[in-house]
């Protein structure tokens, strides 16, 4: 629970260890290593992160300073091609993808979360690839690098929205729309700004600002349905914002929930249970994935994105 709040708060990436080299392997303590963007300030994030769920204590913790550019190129080493299922694969910018024949996804993450490894996203392009027969208009509620909706082009989809909140993110997901070929005409992409967003411009990324300028950024009208639509977040904000993903869902579209380990389930089908019919359950090692359709929508649950719905801000993570 720690771990996901660090990400609701600032964290780029978080990795969690029963026990480190140097500890008792018989301690009961949990080490969490996490990357921070170095316009966050880590004391703040961990604090917020800790009263969030509860802790009476603040953990422990030891934060190193590191150029940005080493721990970036370090997970650029570590991303390799992925085989999510035979004929689909995901590839690094700067790999040769194992069979050229296959449908390829080509990806330069860089500060952005979905690479294809983690095994959410994995359940949400399987989902994608048994529900896109062509044609479709998908929606990709907390976008990341955009690997979902770069696949559902591939896949026959007719256009690709998302949203996130993180205009570092909007940035990766269009230069990795490009890498595949996919034009403004098929992917519209959507910042959502927090309640600190205007007022922390002159901290974000050089040249995102600039490039943010020069697109139409604006909230996603009440009036669109999808055919799909994915949310591949954080648990915390799955069961407040349960309405308003499904809002966007047309009566008898398929809504996809993912980010989800198998104590949670529970929880999620009880509360998706009220917007969603015939729920089905797919699963890949600890995580689960819910796809069910939508029923009939109330006007008295629509509400667009533009109005910045509560616990929006900080909550998008693609692969978690």
């Amino acid at each position: 629970m720690f771990s996901e709040a660090l990400l609701c708060f600032g964290a780029s990436s978080t990795s969690v260890d029963e026990h480190d080299n140097d500890a008792d392997e018989n301690s009961d303590k949990i080490y969490i290593d996490s990357i921070f963007p170095e316009c966050k300030d880590v004391d703040e994030c961990i604090l917020n992160a800790a009263n969030s769920i509860g802790l009476k204590e603040i953990p422990c913790y030891e934060v190193k300073m590191g150029e940005q550019c080493n721990w970036i190129k370090k997970a650029q080493e570590s991303f390799h091609p992925v085989e999510v299922t035979k004929g689909l694969w995901i590839v690094p910018e700067w790999s040769t993808p194992p069979d050229v024949q296959a449908t390829n996804i080509i990806l330069n993450p860089g500060l952005a979360f979905g690479t294809g490894e983690h095994a959410t996203t994995k359940l949400c392009l399987l989902l994608l690839q048994s529900l896109i027969k062509g044609g479709e208009l998908f929606l990709d509620y907390g976008t990341g690098s955009g690997i979902l909706g770069i696949a559902a082009i591939k896949f026959g989809a007719a256009m690709f929205v998302g949203v996130d909140i993180d205009p570092q993110v909007i940035k990766s997901a269009h230069q990795n729309a490009a890498l595949n070929n996919i034009g403004p005409k098929k992917i519209k992409l959507h910042l959502v700004p927090d309640r600190t967003f205007t007022a922390s411009m002159n901290e974000r990324v050089d040249g995102v600002v600039e490039y943010l300028s020069s697109h139409e950024i604006r909230g996603i009208s009440e009036t669109e349905e999808y055919d799909v639509v994915i949310a591949n977040i954080l648990l915390n904000p799955l069961p407040q914002l349960a309405d308003h993903i499904v809002s966007y869902a047309k009566p008898g579209a398929v809504v996809g929930i993912s980010g989800i380990l198998s104590e949670q389930l529970p929880r999620i089908i009880n509360r998706y249970s009220e917007f969603l019919e015939d729920i089905l359950v797919s699963e890949k090692d600890d995580w689960r994935c819910v796809s069910a359709e939508a029923l009939l929508r109330s006007a008295t649950w629509l509400a667009p994105i533009s109005s910045s719905p509560p616990l929006l801000e900080n909550l998008f993570s693609e692969d978690l």
